[in-house]
C-alpha cells in the first residue's frame, strides 16, 4: 500500500482505537485535554483529544491531521465531536458530527441517537441516514471512553459494539498484562489491551494509564504482524469542572 494511502487510512481509524465502559456514580471520568505524536513510516501527524462536562454527561472532540512535511502528502484533517448522557447504567450516545477532510472518502455526518426507539438517524455525505440497533452501540468517540470507564470500575467487556458511522462493527477486547512504559508525556504503570474488529487482520494495542483514568499513553497497530503505525501521549492537561 502506498505511504498517503496507508497513512490516510491509520490516521482515520486512530479515533476508534481507545474505547471505554459504563460510567458509574462512583467514579466518572476527569475532564481533560492530550495530544498525541503519530508515527507511519517516515509521515508525522497530531491527534488531539478533549472531553468536558455537560449538565448530565460529557462533549468530547476528536481531531486529527498531518504535521510538518507530511502535510505535502496528506492535508486536510478528521474532527469528530460527540455528547454522550450519563444514565445509571452507564453512557448512551445523543449525538455524533464527522468532518473528514483528510482521507480519500471526504466523509461528513451528522446523527443522533434515540434509545427509546433504539433507532439513529441523520444525513451521511447529503443522504439521509436511518438504522435500526438491536442492541447498545457506541459511536467511533464515544466508544473510546466507555472502556475507559469500564476500567475505572473494574467491569471491563470482552465485547463492545460500535456504530462506524453507517456500519455495526463488533469490537473483541483481551487484556494482555501491565507493564511501566515511557513517552514524551511522562512514565507511567500501564495495563495492557489489544482489540481487533471481527474480520479485520488489523490489531490494535493499547497501554493505558491508571493514573490518566486509563487513558492510552502508547497506541499501536499491526497489520498481518507488521507495525503500521504508532500513537504516543505528548502532553496531557486535566481541566476545571
Amino acid at each position: 500500500m502506498a505511504p498517503m494511502r496507508l497513512f490516510n487510512k491509520i490516521l482515520a481509524s486512530i479515533a476508534l482505537v481507545a474505547m471505554c465502559g459504563p460510567v458509574s456514580a462512583e467514579t466518572r471520568l476527569a475532564p481533560h485535554e492530550a495530544e498525541y505524536e503519530v508515527k507511519i513510516s517516515v509521515l508525522g501527524g497530531r491527534l488531539d483529544t478533549r472531553l468536558a462536562l455537560t449538565d448530565d454527561g460529557y462533549i468530547a472532540t476528536h481531531r486529527i491531521q498531518a504535521t510538518g512535511m507530511s502535510r505535502l502528502l496528506a492535508s486536510g484533517k478528521i474532527e469528530e465531536t460527540a455528547y454522550f448522557a450519563r444514565m445509571p447504567d452507564g453512557i448512551r450516545p445523543v449525538t455524533f458530527v464527522a468532518n473528514d477532510t483528510l482521507t480519500r472518502d471526504k466523509t461528513q455526518a451528522s446523527l443522533k441517537f434515540n434509545w427509546e426507539s433504539r433507532e439513529a438517524t441523520g444525513i451521511v455525505n447529503d443522504e439521509e441516514f436511518h438504522a435500526t440497533m438491536d442492541e447498545l452501540a457506541f459511536d467511533r468517540v464515544s466508544i473510546q471512553y466507555e472502556l475507559m470507564s469500564d476500567l475505572l470500575n473494574d467491569s471491563p467487556s470482552a465485547e463492545y459494539i460500535l456504530f462506524d458511522i453507517d456500519e455495526l462493527k463488533t469490537v473483541q477486547v483481551r487484556n494482555i498484562g501491565r507493564k511501566n512504559v515511557t513517552v514524551p508525556a511522562g512514565e507511567f504503570e500501564a495495563i495492557g489491551l489489544q482489540h481487533q474488529s471481527a474480520g479485520s487482520k488489523r490489531i490494535t494495542t493499547m497501554w493505558c494509564a491508571a493514573e490518566l483514568d486509563y487513558l492510552p499513553v502508547i497506541i499501536e497497530q499491526h497489520r498481518k504482524g507488521k507495525l503500521r503505525m504508532r500513537a504516543v501521549l505528548s502532553k496531557y492537561a486535566p481541566q476545571s469542572t
